[in-house]
C-alpha cells in the first residue's frame, strides 16, 4: 500500500500576479511584515515595500500580520483590530498588490473565514497539537503553515503532519521558531530543520521569534533583535524553503513583538544577503 505523503511543493496565492511556490528547488520564500495589523494605510505601506525589495532579489513574497494577537503575555496588551476589521485589511491588500497573504488563527470556528481571506493559514507554536484545530484549518482546502511548538521535538512534528493529512491537508509547511530553554528563554537547534524536512513538508524558519524572550520584560516578551539575522543566514545555509521575518518601520513603536522585530529599514541589505546566500546554497 502507498502510504501518502504531503505536497512537497505547492503554490500560494494562484490567480495572482506574485503568486509563487514554496518549496525546495526553487526561490526562497520571504514571509514578512509587521506582527499585529494596525491600519490598512500601514499594511499597505509595509507590503509594498517588501515586495519591491522582494522582486528585486528574485525571492518569493507573502504578506504576513495578525489580526488578533489573542496569546499576549498581558490581559490589557493590544491585540489588533479583531477579525471582521483585520481580515478585510488582508483581503484589499491582497486584491490591491496581488501578492499572498497569510494569518494566524485560535479557534476552530475561526478556520472558514480566515481561509476566504488568506492564501496560508498559520498555526501559532502554542496551538500546534490542538487536533480540532489543525483539523479545521485543514478541512478549509487552503495550505496550512504550523510552528513548531516551544515545548515540541523537530521529531514530533510528524504526529502534526500525521493529524493535518487525516482531515484532508496534504500542502503543510512546518516552521521553527526555537526551543523553551529555561526560563524567558528559547535556543534555536538548527540541526532541526533537516529533520522536519523528512517529513516531505516545505520548511521555514522563524527568525525573529526564535530570539525571543518569552516573558522576559515581565508583563511582555522581550528579545534580541540583533541576533535574528545570523540565525537567518544560517537557516538559508542549512536549505530551508523560507524565512519569516516581522518588521516595522519603528520597532520600538509596534503594538507587539518590538523588541525582535527588524527594522524595515534594514530589510534591503538583510533580503539581498539570503538571496545572495540561497543561490549560492542552491548550485552545490
Amino acid at each position: 500500500m502507498t502510504i501518502p505523503r504531503p505536497d512537497h511543493r505547492f503554490t500560494l496565492g494562484a490567480g495572482l500576479e506574485g503568486a509563487c511556490t514554496l518549496g525546495p528547488r526553487g526561490p526562497l520564500t520571504v514571509i514578512a511584515g509587521p506582527c499585529q495589523l494596525q491600519s490598512a494605510d500601514h499594511a499597505q505601506m509595509i507590503a509594498g515595500t517588501l515586495q519591491e525589495i522582494c522582486a528585486c532579489n528574485g525571492l518569493n513574497f507573502v504578506f504576513k500580520a495578525s489580526f488578533d494577537k489573542a496569546n499576549r503575555s498581558a490581559h490589557d496588551a493590544e491585540r489588533g483590530p479583531g477579525a471582521a476589521a483585520g481580515l478585510g485589511i488582508l483581503r484589499d491588500l491582497r486584491k490591491a498588490l496581488g501578492v499572498p497573504v497569510t494569518t494566524d488563527l485560535h479557534l476552530p470556528e475561526q478556520a472558514g473565514e480566515v481561509a476566504e481571506a488568506v492564501d496560508l493559514l498559520q498555526i501559532p507554536a502554542f496551538l500546534s497539537r490542538q487536533s480540532d484545530l489543525l483539523a479545521a484549518a485543514a478541512a478549509t482546502g487552503r495550505p496550512v503553515n504550523v510552528k513548531k511548538g516551544q515545548f515540541l521535538a523537530p521529531w514530533d512534528m510528524e504526529q502534526v503532519v500525521g493529524k493535518l493529512m487525516a482531515a484532508g491537508g496534504r500542502q503543510i509547511a512546518l516552521t521553527e521558531r526555537g526551543s523553551s530553554f529555561g526560563y524567558n528563554r528559547l535556543v534555536a537547534d538548527l540541526t532541526g530543520l533537516p529533520r522536519m524536512a523528512e517529513t516531505g513538508c516545505p520548511v521555514i524558519m522563524d527568525a525573529t521569534h526564535a530570539v525571543q524572550l518569552p516573558g522576559g520584560a515581565g508583563h511582555a516578551s522581550g528579545g534580541r533583535r540583533e541576533d535574528a539575522p545570523a540565525l537567518a543566514r544560517a537557516a538559508v545555509a542549512v536549505g530551508v524553503s523560507g524565512i519569516f521575518l516581522e518588521t516595522h518601520e519603528d520597532p520600538a513603536s509596534a503594538p507587539s513583538d518590538g523588541a525582535v522585530m527588524q527594522s524595515l529599514s534594514s530589510m534591503p541589505a538583510l533580503l539581498e544577503q539570503l538571496a545572495r546566500l540561497h543561490r549560492l546554497v542552491s548550485s552545490f
